[in-house]
C-alpha cells in the first residue's frame, strides 16, 4: 500500500470494478480485431506467390487479337507481323492537300477573329 501526501492510503491503480472491467473487455476486443484483422490479410495458402511466378517459363501464350491458344512459334510469328510498320498513308492530290490546309487555316482565324466573314 502506498500513502499519498494527505496521508491517506490507496492502492496502486486500484479503479472501481466496472470501470476495470471495461477497460479489460476493451483490451481484449482490439487485440482481436488485430489478430483476426492480421489472419484475414494473408493471401490464401494455394495462392502461388509472385516471386515464383516470376521464375517460371511461358510456354503457352494467347493470341492478343482474338485470344485463341498459341504455340511460342505462333506467338513470336504473330508479333513479328504486328510489329511491322503500317503502309503509308494514301498520297493526296497536291491541289487536295493545299485546299485542306487552306480550309484548317480559316477555321483556326475563325477562332482568333469571329467577326471576319470570309
Amino acid at each position: 500500500m502506498l500513502k499519498n501526501c494527505f496521508g491517506g492510503g490507496f492502492l496502486l491503480f486500484a479503479q472501481p470494478r466496472k470501470k476495470k472491467m471495461k477497460n479489460v473487455i476493451f483490451a481484449a476486443s482490439v487485440l482481436q480485431f488485430v489478430f483476426v484483422g492480421a489472419a484475414f490479410a494473408l493471401p490464401p495458402p494455394e495462392d502461388t506467390p509472385e516471386e515464383v511466378l516470376r521464375t517460371q517459363i511461358i510456354i503457352e501464350a494467347r493470341s492478343p487479337i482474338d485470344g485463341e491458344p498459341l504455340t511460342p512459334a505462333q506467338y513470336a510469328e504473330l508479333t513479328v507481323q504486328l510489329s511491322d510498320p503500317q503502309p503509308p498513308d494514301p498520297q493526296v492530290n497536291p491541289k487536295r492537300r493545299e485546299l485542306i490546309f487552306l480550309l484548317r487555316l480559316r477555321h483556326q482565324i475563325r477562332l482568333i477573329l469571329p467577326f471576319v466573314d470570309f
